[in-house]
């Protein structure tokens, strides 16, 4: 296949519609419609009301992102859609619509795993990946180590989260410190102004047994309870809440641990190099630390700017494109979502 095929990518597996278009692994365009606002209110997704929103944002984002890459629908070489894990109304507008241009334009359809995508978005940033690396996806409901041999090909699971992730305990450490819904960017620029040393929260899944038996996986609900107990019992006490040092403990609880078995990843299976994506990638402290780190583990870093960081049509165009250029079997059109996509399965059949 030749390198100026050209991907569209389809992303609805939450709040975000997202279309953007790849060639020859080049981003042509990306544009993204949110319901975020919608949500506030509520303090959390509502599913139906994300759904919804999905409906009526999708063609007029499809139109925005093809009139930004100067290119027409029947310009397109292959369809790559999210399928899986995400909402199901959610996933069910993108792959319906996906599934309908594929069959009118009569091109191939790619049902791909969202999480992967988290990663395969750095190739449009940092270029092409190396033969084997770790890649670690971290957003507001997973948290994922993978063993990555080949993007397109070759994606094992090493751990996940085993109740929390991390971006979901923010979110909740966030309610009990009274900020805004979502919680992960309030509670970091809390936590900008505190003391990371001031208060220490419990490292899940880091010590003994736990460490050995656990060595890749993630646990995030022992330390939002041990959260929720120091608060409880300051205001108990009559005290006030420090709330920077508070967000900045937690936060380096999060970090810390998230870094450290990436790392530990990398040695165990001979990487050089770790890639981490998804919508906590954005958080400051886990940047620096995962930064902090590299140098001493020998490990080259990788995450892509803020922007291709929350969920996005780029990162499912650039999926789709690396499957389309390693020739990959494309899905059958009678795919359904799957909500508990494995991390093992790149593409749905």
């Amino acid at each position: 296949m030749g390198v100026e095929k050209l991907v569209l990518g389809i992303e609805s597996s939450c709040d975000e519609t997202g279309v953007a278009l790849v060639r020859g692994g080049e981003l042509l365009a990306d544009v993204t419609a949110t319901s975020m606002d919608e949500f506030a209110r509520f303090g959390g997704i509502i599913p139906e009301i994300a759904s919804r929103a999905h409906l009526q944002s999708f063609v007029p984002t499809l139109n925005a992102a093809l009139e930004k890459a100067g290119v027409q629908l029947e310009d397109v070489d292959a369809i790559a859609v999210t399928a899986g894990p995400g909402l199901v109304g959610s996933l069910t507008v993108g792959v319906s619509a996906a599934k309908a241009l594929a069959l009118s334009l009569n091109k191939p359809l790619y049902g791909v795993n969202h999480i992967i995508g988290h990663i395969a978005v750095d190739q449009l940033v940092h270029g092409a990946f190396p033969e084997k690396f770790v890649g670690l996806a971290v957003s507001g409901g997973h948290s994922h180590l993978m063993l990555v041999n080949d993007i397109a090909t070759d994606v094992k699971e090493l751990g996940g989260t085993l109740d929390d992730a991390a971006g979901e305990a923010f979110d909740k450490v966030g309610r009990l410190l009274g900020t805004p819904y979502p919680g992960g960017p309030h509670v970091d620029k809390l936590a900008q102004a505190g003391d990371p040393n001031a208060i220490r929260f419990p490292r899940g899944l880091s010590k003994g047994k736990d460490k050995v038996n656990h060595p890749y996986d993630y646990s995030f609900s022992g330390l939002k309870t041990a959260v929720a107990r120091h608060i409880e019992g300051t205001l108990a006490r009559g005290e006030e809440l420090q709330r920077e040092n508070i967000s900045a403990g937690f936060q380096e609880a999060v970090a810390d641990v998230l870094t450290a078995k990436a790392f530990q990843a990398c040695e165990d299976f001979g990487c050089d190099t770790l890639v981490i994506g998804g919508g906590f990638s954005a958080n400051s402290r886990l940047r620096s630390l995962a930064e902090e780190r590299a140098e001493k583990y020998g490990v080259t870093v990788r995450i892509p700017p803020i922007r291709y960081c929350t969920d996005n049509g780029a990162m499912i165009a650039a999926l789709g494109y690396s499957l389309v250029m390693a020739g990959v079997e494309p899905s059958d059109l009678g795919i359904t979502v799957n909500t508990g996509l494995s991390r093992d399965v790149i593409v749905v059949r």
